[in-house]
């Protein structure tokens, strides 16, 4: 059921399964990039020890925060964006 009591069209529908998919590969994505930037050096070069556990666990933390973020922002926009402004009434061009 739709968040106003009616049934999503499959206009909707797809809409909808594009962007979890855009939200889910762009997130994948960003936590990818920052994961190789946190870690990569601990693992092409050789640091400290101390060090390179740290860029380590600093990368396997952030990461999956930074998807979740991405992920939740993703959707809350799409969700804003899908709601009207005003309940009940018609867009202009309707």
């Amino acid at each position: 059921m739709h968040a106003y009591g009616g049934r999503r069209t499959k206009a909707q529908q797809d809409a909808a399964t594009v962007e979890i998919g855009y939200a889910l590969v762009s997130a994948a994505f960003a936590a990818a990039v920052l994961f190789g930037a946190l870690t990569g050096p601990a693992l092409l070069f050789e640091l400290p020890h101390l060090l390179s556990k740290a860029l380590l666990r600093l990368g396997m933390t952030v990461a999956p925060v930074v998807f979740v973020a991405r992920v939740v922002s993703v959707l809350m926009r799409f969700r804003r964006a899908a709601q009207p402004s005003q309940p009940g009434r018609t867009s202009p061009d309707s």
